[in-house]
């Protein structure tokens, strides 16, 4: 078999013919080349994981490489039906394969990734952008060959991935977000049927999915035409009176508009139904987790104020909060109460569901948030700074910590003092991920150390600042 590995490139000494000593380069540049040259190749790294195999995944086919030597046919082709899945998992364990290197493609990985958990093998799942650097190897069947060989030497690192019974969670919590987001474009149709009829109802109310536009659009589908009829039905809590309320009920009721009204609306009771579903499922999913605290025994802190003097918050009708306790749930998964941070008081589940609660798999804070690309990752080269700023990519718990960040921009506790202080030293953007930072240390620490948040601890830093 061919090797994959990649060669040292070195000029080859070529006899001198002394006549043509003019071109010839200078000593001191073929010394320089050659100390350029030396150093450790790919072929000379030591093979860390020698029972290694690497898998190119395909939505119908897996190409699968194991080292060469431990079968007639080191690389095979395999279809992504179950059986065929768990032929691939027996060919590795004969050929002793202890650990698969695999790209995450899509979620075509995933069932193969289950399987050979529960079979022994260990699966690491690596970012397809971090192979596409070298040339060639654009086949499949040399793909898999390539990615064999980069795990064996130990140049793959493998993806987080929580738990199966955290995956659980976040596969209904997603699926959960989507159903919301579907839900949310329902509620845009019935805005532009009821413009459509020059209906003004959801200009002059907030909300049409609250109790009052609710009310309004059951009435007006049920046949009621009468705009003074229909604004009887305001709730004294609306802020537009009811004149204001029976003028924006008036329109031309076009039989098409009414009935794509009616269809959009029954799609969003539809929505928010399988979401209160969601909900269930994931209060039930929770109970299987054993809890690191008994509320019992040592109940939750006492819920800090977080607003702005004499504000009161209050939860709309039409917004799909989850149906229980969320802050009882999380203190007893976390073993401390995460909602105390300023930002997180809607958090602490999503980011269980995508971090679990063993922060072992950091060494540090500063490994977590520099996973979770909240960290500058400057770029320098010979002393010089090519390129600042944070990595780009894509990270469902970070963008969880900048948007607690961006919740505390009118926010009097010491976080949101220092979001506005960064604000006016580095602009909006930075300050939001320095914030960020700062929230995501603070939940690692409590976590890790399982200790309460602190706020008594920004007095004595603002007095050191001063």
């Amino acid at each position: 078999m061919r090797s994959l590995a990649v060669a040292c490139s070195s000029e080859s000494e070529q006899p001198v013919n002394k006549k043509q000593g003019d071109n010839l380069q200078p000593p001191k540049a073929k010394s320089k080349r050659r100390r350029r040259n030396k150093g450790m190749c790919l072929e000379d790294r030591p093979v860390l994981e020698p029972n290694a195999a690497g898998i190119d995944v395909g939505a119908r086919e897996m190409f699968v490489a194991v080292p060469p030597g431990r079968d007639e046919n080191p690389v095979r082709v395999f279809a992504t039906f179950t059986e065929d899945l768990e032929r691939l998992t027996d060919w590795l364990e004969q050929c002793g394969v202890t650990t698969v290197a695999l790209e995450c493609t899509g979620v075509y990985w995933i069932p193969l990734f289950e399987i050979l958990e529960q079979r022994g093998i260990r699966p690491c799942l690596v970012n397809a952008r971090h192979m596409k650097n070298v040339p060639g190897r654009r086949t499949d069947w040399h793909e898999c060959q390539w990615l064999q060989f980069l795990h064996s030497v130990g140049l793959l690192r493998a993806a987080f991935r929580p738990g199966q019974d955290v995956c659980a969670v976040r596969t209904i919590l997603r699926h959960r977000n989507e159903l919301v987001a579907a839900a949310s474009q329902h509620v845009q149709h019935m805005h532009k049927a009821l413009t459509q009829m020059n209906l003004q109802i959801h200009h002059v109310i907030s909300d049409i999915t609250g109790l009052t536009g609710r009310t309004i659009v059951d009435a007006i589908l049920a046949g009621q035409r009468d705009g003074a009829e229909l604004a009887k039905l305001r709730d004294p809590r609306i802020k537009a009176d009811t004149e204001t309320i029976r003028k924006s009920l008036e329109g031309n009721w076009r039989p098409e508009h009414l009935f794509t009204l009616g269809q959009s609306r029954d799609l969003y009771r539809i929505y928010q139904q399988q979401i209160v579903n969601c909900d269930l499922e994931i209060e039930k999913m929770l109970q299987g987790f054993a809890p690191r605290i008994d509320p019992g025994e040592k109940p939750l802190p006492p819920d800090r104020k977080r607003n702005r003097a004499g504000s009161k918050r209050r939860r709309k009708n039409g917004h799909p909060h989850p149906e229980f306790d969320l802050r009882t749930e999380a203190y007893k998964l976390f073993g401390v109460d995460v909602s105390q941070i300023p930002g997180l008081e809607e958090n602490a589940l999503p980011l269980f569901s995508e971090v679990g609660r063993d922060m072992s798999r950091w060494p540090s804070a500063a490994h977590f948030v520099s996973w979770l690309a909240l960290c500058p990752d400057n770029d320098i080269s010979g002393g010089k700074l090519l390129w600042r700023g944070a990595r780009r990519v894509k990270n469902r718990a970070g963008h969880l910590f900048r948007m607690a960040a961006y919740a505390l921009h009118r926010s009097l506790t010491p976080l949101g003092n220092y979001l506005r202080r960064m604000k006016a030293k580095l602009g909006p953007q930075a300050a939001t991920m320095a914030t960020a930072h700062k929230i995501a240390v603070i939940f690692y620490t409590m976590i890790k150390n399982q200790v309460e948040y602190d706020e008594t601890i920004w007095d004595a830093r603002d007095a050191q600042r001063e």
